[in-house]
């Protein structure tokens, strides 16, 4: 890091952005003041709605019309950034200052090639003419560590993964080697490994370049693994910034105290393992999946699911960890039905479902619920939460009355107002959104919830709580529950038994503090490795949450 009596890369004074009238407060960002300097990685920590992607964008100058700075500078290489007009935010977007979005498949064009795509950056500030384009290109996508950049150059993003594609935006942002890289939650969708991999990207390309990096992101693991410093913002006020050791390790302020008070700490702790009915016993379950087989192509075929057998007993948790293709989420499509099995059984109460026709399954799909993984797109925006969480029992045959009733009492027992019945999922919070969907899941009296990343895309803080209240929902109505996850501390936390996926098989199975604390199986071992911030122990300053 650059000596701090240096002037800054950026300096942010005294930043106001104004919300619309009519909402629960008046500003997104309030008189917000902080320094980057060139060779520093500062980390910008806070709960969605904190200002932290606000800010970022107001940097960019890429903040939506109803949004207008009130007050405050923006300093960049001298200038003001507020003050600039549009053609001059152009010029320095890409070639000065350049940002990494969180989503890579919505920051890339589908019907560009990868390599026209990193080129159009160069296109548009006249760089690099002719074959030294081409050669710039090859340059920056084995320079981002992506394999065979020739063949890769003339790719589409679909054909990519979401660790390739998140490297192919890192190498459009640095075709110009700007002097400010803004990553905006770049690794949140991301595995562990492939988590890492995008972390130790960054930190070269950092120490490479001596670029100033600001990164925004609510994973504190992450945090301690790459900061310099760390700013921490709560309702659009910074409330904190330092160091990156006296932040994490001496939090000052309570909002920061809260936020590592939750941060899930990844140490296992033995479970109670006595005997229960089990609900559901998997065995040697299989599933593949065909493509190609044309003329110019070879049928492909995955073993998406390889002879997994398990089982789920009621009132425990059954983890499944790994990394994306690993299988895990198959499997869930195969206990519900959502998919045709190749191979195995499903015994779910001693009946093999797998054999059973979608007729047949009907009355017992009430049994078994999944809450998915993303809140905002599994509830139906056009209706209200009451006809969301009554649709399920009506459909199977309960009374309108009832079932209404019944639906009041599920938003209270998962922690939501009753008035929460008769409003919409737009007026409600992330972590809100997903005690809707588990009130939903719990409304067919279920024995077996299946819970699909179900709090990955939510903050560290509503994240332990819908944690805290599976477990609590669990213990009091005694179902079993697969908690599908790439997150191994927080199956570290949650789970009675956990099995890790590798591509499609079992690698390792046993109780989690087994399994974290003493990992038997290289890829397990490669796993627990990986996940950021590791040596970082948060339970040293819980006692003053």
């Amino acid at each position: 890091m650059q000596a701090q009596d240096k002037l800054p890369l950026l300096s942010v004074r005294e930043l106001t952005i104004a919300l619309p009238a009519g909402g629960d407060r008046a500003h997104a960002v309030k008189e917000v003041s902080y320094d980057l300097h060139a060779g520093e990685i500062l980390c910008i920590v806070g709960e969605s709605g904190s200002g932290k992607s606000m800010s970022a964008n107001a940097i960019m100058g890429l903040l939506p019309p109803y949004l207008k700075p009130q007050g405050g500078q923006i300093l960049f290489q001298g200038k003001d950034l507020l003050t600039q007009d549009e053609q001059t935010l152009l010029s320095m977007r890409g070639k000065a200052m350049a940002m990494v979005f969180q989503e890579p498949l919505s920051a890339l064009n589908p019907v560009m090639t990868v390599g026209d795509q990193i080129a159009e950056v160069m296109r548009v500030h006249d760089a690099y003419p002719g074959e030294a384009r081409t050669k710039r290109v090859l340059e920056l996508l084995e320079f981002v560590g992506l394999p065979d950049p020739a063949t890769l150059i003339h790719s589409y993003p679909f054909r990519l993964s979401g660790g390739q594609r998140q490297r192919v935006v890192i190498a459009m942002a640095l075709a110009l080697e700007p002097a400010l890289l803004i990553a905006d939650e770049p690794t949140t969708a991301l595995d562990v490994t492939t988590q890492a991999q995008i972390l130790a990207l960054i930190r070269r390309i950092q120490a490479d370049k001596g670029m100033g990096v600001m990164f925004v992101t609510h994973d504190f693991g992450v945090v301690a693994e790459i900061a310099d410093r760390v700013a921490v913002m709560e309702r659009g006020v910074l409330v904190e910034v330092g160091p990156v050791q006296q932040v994490l390790n001496h939090p000052q302020h309570p909002y920061t105290r809260r936020l590592i008070g939750a941060v899930p700490h990844g140490r296992a702790k033995a479970r109670d393992q006595q005997a229960a009915e089990t609900v559901l016993e998997v065995r040697d379950l299989r599933k593949t999946y065909s493509s190609g087989g044309g003329l110019f192509s070879k049928k492909r075929v995955v073993n998406a699911v390889d002879g997994v057998s398990f089982s789920v007993r009621r009132g425990q948790t059954l983890g499944i960890v790994g990394e994306s293709g690993s299988g895990k989420s198959t499997i869930g499509k195969c206990l519900l039905k959502l998919t045709d099995i190749d191979g195995g059984e499903l015994l779910f109460d001693g009946q093999d479902i797998a054999r059973l026709t979608e007729r047949q399954f009907r009355p017992l799909r009430s049994d078994v619920q999944m809450i998915f993984q993303d809140p905002f797109a599994s509830l139906n925006p056009r209706h209200t939460v009451g006809r969301i969480i009554t649709d399920g029992p009506i459909a199977n045959g309960a009374a309108l009355a009832q079932a209404q009733a019944r639906g009041r009492e599920l938003l209270q027992l998962v922690g939501l107002e009753p008035s929460a019945f008769d409003r919409y999922p737009n007026q409600f919070s992330g972590g809100q959104r997903q005690r809707i969907g588990i009130a939903r899941a719990l409304a067919l009296d279920p024995k077996l919830l299946v819970a699909d990343e179900s709090v990955s895309a939510l903050d560290v803080s509503v994240q332990a709580q819908v944690l805290q209240l599976l477990a609590d929902l669990q213990k009091r109505l005694n179902i079993g529950l697969i908690f599908i996850t790439h997150d191994l501390r927080v199956a570290a936390q949650i789970c009675h038994h956990v099995i890790v996926m590798h591509k499609g098989r079992v690698v390792e199975s046993g109780p989690p503090d087994q399994i974290f604390d003493a990992p038997q199986h290289a890829y397990t071992q490669r796993l627990i490795a990986a996940i950021p911030g590791k040596e970082w122990d948060p339970t040293l300053i819980r006692a003053a949450a």
